[in-house]
């Protein structure tokens, strides 16, 4: 993530899976953290006895809560909603806060994820509010270099780095951290207006691992925003059914 003075950035990734092993109570729960329930609910949760009717209806309400959880329109209306209160209550006013809805887009494969994280941490470089990412306030990538510091698996609320990767795969962004924060760190002298510093001519090890050449990462780290899938040619060719879509309208990165 990266926040910024009138906007701000986010890669989400939607466990599915996890969602799904959620046992009904821990649904409700997480929900109930949030919003106020109905009394059937309120009343699951207190361990109240409920006729089969109840339990049936209590499952229902349930199980929509559940869709919502990997939902991303649910997850930026809940997190929109927060930052404009909190806004407006600091502005003593009242109104919208938002000019229009998110937009989203789909990464469908490391190049693209690696491309969107890249991009995204490197927001206050490019807006020259920052020299470093590791100086970059309110950014993910140095919640990830604070933790590094204090050897800490993974900085709060971030999903943690899980290294190369292999068989069986843990959890986790399939790439190692140092090799991120070194690409990073020369991704953001490369695409810096004013072009001050310099990166010896050594290239991350993440770039030669995911096929890239220098020029064709620098191509993508400034499109990324273009389109609405970022993706290789073939996975965004994959992904088209799954999207109910048959014209190619995304990004495409390198085929490598």
């Amino acid at each position: 993530y990266a926040i910024m003075s009138n906007h701000y950035h986010v890669v989400l990734h939607i466990n599915v899976k996890e969602a799904e092993s959620l046992s009904t109570r821990q649904i409700a729960e997480r929900w109930l953290s949030l919003h106020s329930g109905p009394v059937l609910i309120n009343r699951f949760i207190q361990g109240d006895k409920l006729s089969e009717a109840e339990r049936e209806r209590c499952n229902e309400i349930v199980e929509l809560w559940r869709e919502r959880l990997t939902s991303i329109s649910w997850f930026m209306r809940l997190l929109n909603q927060y930052i404009a209160s909190e806004a407006n209550r600091e502005d003593q006013c009242t109104g919208h806060f938002w000019e229009g809805r998110f937009k989203s887009q789909a990464l469908l494969d490391e190049k693209a994820l690696a491309a969107a994280m890249a991009y995204v941490d490197l927001n206050p470089v490019r807006a020259a509010i920052e020299d470093t990412p590791e100086t970059s306030a309110f950014t993910s990538v140095k919640a990830r270099i604070e933790s590094l510091r204090q050897e800490q698996h993974t900085a709060p609320n971030l999903f943690p780095f899980a290294g190369n990767p292999r068989q069986p795969m843990p959890d986790g962004i399939p790439f190692r951290l140092m090799d991120y924060l070194e690409l990073v760190d020369w991704t953001g002298r490369q695409i810096r207006d004013d072009k001050r510093g310099h990166i010896a001519n050594t290239i991350p090890p993440i770039l030669s691992r995911l096929g890239f050449e220098p020029a064709d990462w620098m191509n993508v780290c400034t499109k990324v925003e273009q389109g609405r899938l970022v993706g290789s040619h073939h996975a965004i060719k994959a992904a088209l059914p799954l999207l109910n879509r048959k014209r190619v309208s995304g990004f495409r990165l390198p085929d490598g």
